[in-house]
């Protein structure tokens, strides 16, 4: 059974980019928010094993995404991809929950090892 995963990203460009970086043997179900909405949304109906997850968006930031899914104790695996890599933004990140931050734009040598990591990929 595929893994469930959103790629949130105001970015249409972003999102193909992210894409084409995950592993082409991946058995991934893909499912795309331009905003933190319709990616909450899309964790709610179970769409969002894994949630890659921007910063910068409109009407819901990723740091409100990662707040609101702190306070109901919502249980996903988040990895941040921003072009926000100062160090406050990275250390914010993960005490809100994400397990991984990794700067755009985004390469499978970047990504592989946090999917392995976190037994997300084998």
């Amino acid at each position: 059974m595929p893994l469930p995963i959103v790629i949130a990203d105001d970015s249409l460009l972003a999102r193909k980019v992210l894409t084409k970086a995950l592993p082409a043997d991946w058995d991934v179900d893909i499912r795309y928010a331009a905003n933190g909405h319709e990616a909450l949304a899309l964790y709610r109906e179970g769409k969002a094993s894994v949630m890659f997850l921007d910063l910068t968006m409109p009407d819901m930031t990723g740091y409100q995404v990662l707040e609101v899914l702190q306070n109901e104790d919502l249980n996903t695996f988040v990895i941040v991809v921003s072009a926000d890599v100062q160090p406050m933004a990275q250390e914010r990140v993960r005490t809100l929950g994400a397990i991984a931050f990794i700067a755009k734009p985004v390469t499978p040598e970047a990504l592989l090892p946090i999917l392995k990591e976190y037994g997300l990929y084998v």
